[in-house]
This record gives C-alpha cells, structure tokens and sequence, in this order.
C-alpha cells in the first residue's frame, strides 16, 4: 500500500460490483478511508464482507441515488463513521438501449434519473460539506458514450453527455473554494455486464472476439485498469486537473472506420 489516498474519506457509489467494487479495492489499498453504496443491499453485503480494511476505514449501505434523501442520509451516515466526505466517485449507471422513436418515456425518465440526477444528488449531498472544509474532489465515472453515438443505443448518449455537462459545469463553478470535478470515460470493459453481451450471441467466443478486434490494440481495459485511473484523478497528484475527462478506451474512439 503505497497510502496515495491517506486523508481521503471517499463516498462511492454502485461499489457492489465490477467497475465500482474495483475502485473501492483500490480506494482501500491506497489508504482511504471508504463509504459504499450500492441499491442492491445483499450484494453490497457480500462485497464490503470480502473487502480487507482497518477498523474505521470501511463502512457502507443499500441506497438508491435516485432518492435525494436516502442519499443525504447516507452521506451522514457516512461521515459518521469513516469522517467527512472530502471525495465522491459517482460510479452508479445503467444501460438502456433503445432507438430514439421506440424508447419509452419510462426508458427515458430512468436513464435520466439514474445516470445524471443521481449523479447530482450525490453531489449536491456532499458539496456543502466539502465547500466548508476548504475542498475535495469529485469524480462522476462517465463512458465514450459521453461524446460518441453509437446507433441503437438511444437514449444512453444523451443522458451521458449531459453528464459531462454536470462536470464540467460543477468544476467551473466551486473551482475558486478547492473542488475539483472531473469525469472519467471507460470504453469496453471485461466485467459481468460485457461477458453477458457476449453469451447473448449464438458465438459467444467469437462475438468476444470481435470486440477485441475493434481496438488498435486488440484488448479492451479490466475493471482494475480502471479503478487504477478513477484513484490517479480523485488524488493529490493532479491538483490541476479539473473540468477534464479522462478516456482509457485503447484509442477505439478516436477510429475513424474501425476494423
């Protein structure tokens, strides 16, 4: 542990799994102190059970970023035992894929309420409390969906630009009172939700296959690779870092035709 995060009390959200359940194993490897949330409270369980921390560096509960409240009082909760926030991963996101003239209002209200009002809600939650104490830093985990289209994935890309949005627009406002807001873009990534896309396919080895070989280098990132990133940019290591996205997609997005 090389404690790159010591002083850190660090509020993550959708820590149950993949991408968020790597970050918050880097996060406590790294010397933070880490509060998780995750809607699913079973699965939430078994993760922080299976996570190795001191006594008072860990703690979490089951919370839905949609609810305003619950997020409050979960950041309350929070600062009681692991000490005030001082910075949030917004990693909680859903899929919903459709095509603009078949998706449903309902399909439209929960990609909105998940991926950019949650994102807010947890911000709004621990901004105050950062403001007071002189600063911190917030990470909102976006996607090249964020500035890309792929077709068929609508309404997705709209709700994950306007997350870039919400970034950049929180970087620009607190960045004169010590907070730092940026976002993070993972391309493909090797997690439970990418190995059931690929078992969706009568091939799945070949379907598997074929994502690779959309990337120049014939790889896409694990769930660590990205964790290892979100922990570089909620550090002290890049003070001048804000209002910036960083994409760790093995340059697939910047392919004009891919192969």
């Amino acid at each position: 542990m090389s404690e790159r995060l010591s002083g850190k009390s660090i509020f993550l959200t959708g820590a149950a799994q993949g991408i968020g359940l790597a970050i918050a194993e880097a996060c406590l490897a790294e010397g933070a102190n880490l509060f998780m949330i995750d809607r699913d409270g079973g699965l939430l369980d078994r993760a922080a059970s299976g996570l190795s921390a001191s006594d008072g560096r860990l703690g979490h509960c089951e919370a839905d970023i949609t609810d305003a409240s619950a997020i409050t009082s979960a950041v309350g909760r929070a600062a009681q035992e692991i000490g005030p926030v001082n910075a949030l991963i917004n990693n909680a996101g859903m899929n919903v894929f459709s095509t603009p003239l078949d998706a449903t209002e309902v399909e439209w209200n929960r990609n909105f309420d998940v991926n950019v009002k949650g994102a807010w809600n947890c911000c709004k939650a621990v901004l105050p409390g950062m403001l007071a104490s002189g600063g911190g830093a917030i990470l909102n985990i976006a996607s090249t969906h964020s500035f890309t289209i792929i077709p068929h994935t609508f309404p997705y890309p709209v709700a994950k630009h306007a997350l870039l949005g919400l970034t950049r627009s929180l970087a620009l406002e607190y960045a004169g009172q010590g907070v730092r807001v940026n976002a993070l873009a993972p391309g493909y990534v090797e997690t439970q939700k990418a190995l059931d896309y690929w078992k969706s396919f009568p091939d799945p080895v070949a379907a598997r296959a074929n994502t690779m070989a959309l990337h120049p280098g014939g790889r896409i990132a694990s769930a660590r690779e990205i964790a290892l990133a979100a922990v570089f940019m909620i550090s002290d290591e890049c003070p001048s870092m804000n209002a910036a996205c960083l994409v760790v997609d093995g340059g697939l997005s910047q392919l004009q035709h891919p192969a």
